[in-house]
Parts: structure tokens; C-alpha cells; sequence
């Protein structure tokens, strides 16, 4: 069993995601010299996307995997002096490559390096995957709007 950085309880109070749409339930890594933070999702067959996609073939949608991914780089992004309750937006999804179907059942490690994080950008990579095969495969882009954009 991987140690547990960050329980669900603790990303709650780092980004605004909450039932039904934080789709990180722990971070299991996080190097902050690196630029790296790993989370995990264990996928189930209770989730809310498998009565659509797909009724008798439930298949985790690929923009499922990217928001996932992107919800980990938040976290990264909100543990960083400076951030706090800023929220991020995406700027960008660039390369992003589907390889392996990932089902209930499956485990999502969700892995970010940072590229560039500025204070009103940001820009990591993205790879999900399951049992060491990559699921998805992207480069994402993120800003931050100024005070009261989003009032």
C-alpha cells in the first residue's frame, strides 16, 4: 500500500472540486523539488459518468482522466506559497493522447510534473495510468484570473 500524502478530506481544503466532480481521492506523492505530485482515483462502478458512458460497457470517459489530471496539478498548484485560494482555469489541453480504456475496478494514478507556474500561469504534463500502462497522456495549461473575475 503507497502512503497517503493527502487524504480526500485534505484536498478539499486545498481546491473546490466535491462530490460528485473531485475525482482525486488521495495524493501519494508530492516533490516539491521535482515539481511532481502523484494522486490516486479508484474507479467504481457506483460512479455518476457510467449510466451514460457506457449503459452495459462502462468506459471512463478520457475528459474524466484530463480533469483528474488537472485537479492533481491543482493541488500541486494550491500547495505553492502564494496560491492559496487562488483558482486555476484551463489555458490549454495540447497532445492529448488516449491509449488504454480504464474501467471500474481500475485504479488511476495520476501523475504531474510542472512545466512553468507563474503567478497568473501555469503549464505541466500529465500522464494517468493504470497498472504502469498510460491511459492518457497530456500536456495542460491553466490561468489564474485577476480578483472578482469570478464573483
Amino acid at each position: 500500500m503507497t502512503e497517503t500524502i493527502h487524504t480526500t478530506r485534505e484536498i478539499e481544503a486545498l481546491i473546490p472540486h466535491r462530490w460528485p466532480f473531485l475525482l482525486v481521492d488521495r495524493i501519494v506523492e508530492y516533490e516539491p523539488d521535482a515539481k511532481r505530485i502523484v494522486g490516486i482515483k479508484g474507479v467504481t462502478a457506483s460512479e455518476w459518468f457510467f449510466q451514460g458512458h457506457f449503459p452495459g460497457l462502462p468506459v471512463v470517459p478520457g475528459v474524466i482522466q484530463v480533469e483528474a489530471l488537472a485537479q492533481t496539478m491543482a493541488v500541486y498548484v494550491a500547495k505553492q506559497p502564494g496560491f492559496g485560494e487562488r483558482i486555476g482555469l484551463f489555458a490549454g489541453i495540447d497532445d492529448c493522447r488516449f491509449k488504454r480504456v480504464v474501467v471500474p475496478g481500475d485504479t488511476l494514478r495520476l501523475e504531474v510534473t510542472m512545466d512553468k507556474l507563474g503567478g497568473r500561469f501555469g503549464r505541466g504534463h500529465g500522464v494517468a495510468s493504470v497498472d504502469g500502462e498510460t491511459a492518457c497522456d497530456v500536456r495542460l495549461s491553466f490561468i489564474i484570473p485577476s480578483e472578482g473575475v469570478l464573483r
